[in-house]
């Protein structure tokens, strides 16, 4: 593994001492901005950790925002994950100098995201949130709008016509990616299980729609059914697929369209694996990666949370910057692909 840079090798790449790198980062004493700009500029070469608190110190007249954002389950991977991938792009930008406030909601309960979304409408420039598509979160976010605040729906969609934009995958797509790899990994025709869960997130509803459509276009050999829960959790999820293996003989396998996958998982370590059934989840995280390297599950695809924060990350100055916009957007970004052989 690499060695992670130090402040004596930024300051060899700099050409200063590392007291004058001290000064620059912790701002102690006044520095000439070409020397914070040098200091920056090493910082980017060698990957340096705080190159952004450099950039900062290097551009002190940027603009100063405060940004807000409400994540799902903070106990997961993934939403780790993603808080971590956010608050570097922040600390990354070029254009501004940001403070990421990010708080996690597990509630379903709309009224809870509400409380959050408002506390920090009070004190944020601009605002981006994983949400259900309800009217009451609408019409708080159509109270934000009028005050001048944008906020941007992530992941799946919501509040269309009245959010400043939506930045995720195209849904519709994976699911049907999902169906095209199922019918071509299925060693036998059957029944494929797919995951619903009716709780108005419409990325889950947007694969539920392009997984079937697939198998009515192109391969109708196979019979599509629901396996209807009412939360994503992780012991529900395990109980609903392992009551489908045990009562379903002629079950080819599952498309797990929401959360949940670790339940899934699990089941199927348990009584799967002889069966040759096909799994596929979404989002790539420790479980999900050692599932694909034993077998376990065929594929997962992935949000590149990465790039998916970068692009945030300009849409909202933008939106800070010019105001809300009359037309509200789309951002789509390409998922990634996991499968046993490039994880």
């Amino acid at each position: 593994m690499a060695k992670r840079p130090t402040i004596v090798d930024l300051a060899r790449e700099a050409g200063v001492s590392v007291a004058t790198v001290d000064r620059v980062l912790n701002a102690r004493h006044p520095v000439r901005k070409q020397t914070a700009l040098r200091v920056y500029e090493a910082a980017n070469a060698i990957g340096y950790h705080a190159a952004g608190r450099v950039e900062r110190r290097a551009n002190p007249d940027q603009p100063r925002y405060q940004l807000g954002f409400v994540l799902r389950k903070p106990a997961q991977h993934f939403y780790q994950d993603f808080a971590r991938e956010i608050e570097a792009a922040v600390n990354a930008s070029e254009a501004f100098h940001g403070t990421s406030l990010i708080e996690f909601v597990p509630s379903h309960v709309p009224g809870d995201l509400i409380t959050r979304l408002q506390e920090l409408g009070s004190h944020c420039h601009a605002i981006a949130m994983v949400a259900p598509d309800h009217p009451t979160i609408t019409a708080a976010v159509e109270e934000l709008k009028a005050k001048g605040i944008p906020v941007f729906s992530l992941l799946s969609d919501f509040a269309a016509g009245v959010r400043e934009g939506y930045v995720g995958l195209n849904n519709r797509k994976v699911g049907r990616t999902a169906a095209w790899m199922f019918s071509k990994a299925a060693k036998r025709q059957g029944k494929v299980a797919v995951f619903v869960v009716s709780e108005r997130y419409q990325a889950n509803e947007l694969r539920e729609i392009g997984f079937r459509s697939y198998f009515r276009e192109s391969a109708p050999m196979f019979d599509v059914f629901d396996i209807p829960m009412s939360l994503e959790t992780r012991r529900i999820t395990y109980e609903a697929t392992l009551d489908v293996i045990q009562s379903e003989p002629e079950l080819v396998g599952f498309y797990v369209a929401g959360g949940g996958m670790e339940g899934a998982i699990s089941a199927i370590r348990e009584e799967g694996k002889d069966r040759d059934i096909v799994a596929i989840v979404n989002e790539i995280t420790p479980e999900s990666r050692a599932a694909l390297a034993d077998g376990v599950i065929t594929m997962a695809l992935a949000t590149p949370l990465r790039r998916l924060c970068r692009e945030l990350m300009t849409l909202m100055a933008q939106a800070i910057e010019t105001g809300c916009a009359t037309t509200p957007g789309q951002t789509f970004l390409p998922f990634d692909i996991y499968l046993p052989e490039n994880i």
